[in-house]
């Protein structure tokens, strides 16, 4: 049998919509976190973000105040990356670019300790790639979380070429602890869910741009006619296009298919600042 690790602490790099989401959901599960972005603005908005998540919680009747003030004192917010130092796992949760996940997975690799564990949370980008960039790459595996984070129980566990199988069975037992249902996928670009997933949204977006249908009509036929929660165009807005247009790029350079290019209309709303519920405005408006 595999030996797996015990994880005591865990440190994200990156404090944005999935970052301040996964710490709040290892938090819950009752394990010391450190949240961790490049600047006081962006610490502030987790701050915010989690206050109103916990709030959201409590008036849902799913945690009462005790518990909601247990979870917040275990999340360490901060500037300072040095403080990652002791995480016996790091998961990177910055934006869905591959340069900037290098460079912050570079940085990781030189603080951490020798046999901590480092975990991409890229939706897209194959870790392999990313693994090269830490001492160890044995150490190194995906684990890609969904939005909204403490509500969605599934987590992608991607292995690398070199994933070792503790580190694989180790991450298998983090997301279980989590209360997370964990897949498992080759490394290749989208991994099970985006592979699937994406390409639907995409044709839904070039129906709209050929001017096939109307964007509410797209979106109720798909939510009356398949039984889907929210329509194509809904749900982009709620992932955000500027990381579904990352996403398509990734899909594409690896495969070469025409279904997975990113369609000039996505291009361009994400080039005007439209990048959905996020920006208050995408193919719907957002108050």
């Amino acid at each position: 049998m595999t030996s797996t690790r015990e994880i005591k602490s865990v440190a994200v790099v990156g404090a944005g919509l999935m970052g301040s989401g996964i710490a709040e959901a290892v938090a819950l599960a009752g394990i010391d976190v450190v949240l961790r972005d490049v600047d006081q603005a962006s610490i502030d908005r987790a701050q915010t973000r989690l206050d109103a998540s916990l709030a959201r919680a409590q008036k849902g009747g799913k945690l009462d105040a005790a518990a909601a003030t247990a979870i917040r004192d275990r999340i360490e917010l901060t500037t300072d990356l040095s403080v990652i130092a002791a995480a016996d796992l790091v998961i990177e949760a910055v934006p869905e670019d591959e340069q900037l996940k290098l460079t912050v997975i570079t940085a990781i690799g030189e603080i951490v300790a020798r046999d901590a564990i480092i975990a991409s949370n890229t939706s897209s980008i194959p870790i392999t790639e990313l693994a090269q960039a830490v001492p160890g790459p044995e150490r190194v595996l995906g684990l890609h979380f969904f939005s909204p984070v403490p509500v969605m129980s599934l987590i992608e566990i991607v292995v690398a070429l070199d994933t070792s199988a503790e580190t694989l069975a180790t991450a298998r037992a983090f997301a279980q602890r989590l209360g997370k249902t964990p897949i498992q996928s080759k490394d290749r670009a989208g991994f099970i869910v985006n592979m699937l997933l994406v390409p639907y949204l995409l044709a839904a977006m070039r129906m709209l741009e050929d001017g096939f249908a109307t964007r509410e009509d797209i979106d109720t036929g798909m939510k009356l006619g398949c039984g889907h929660p929210m329509g194509p165009l809904t749900l982009s807005d709620f992932i955000g296009l500027d990381v579904l247009y990352a996403i398509g790029v990734s899909l594409y350079d690896e495969f070469k298919r025409d279904e997975y290019a990113p369609p000039p209309l996505l291009a361009r709303m994400v080039a005007a600042g439209r990048l959905g519920r996020k920006s208050g405005r995408g193919f719907y408006e957002y108050g």
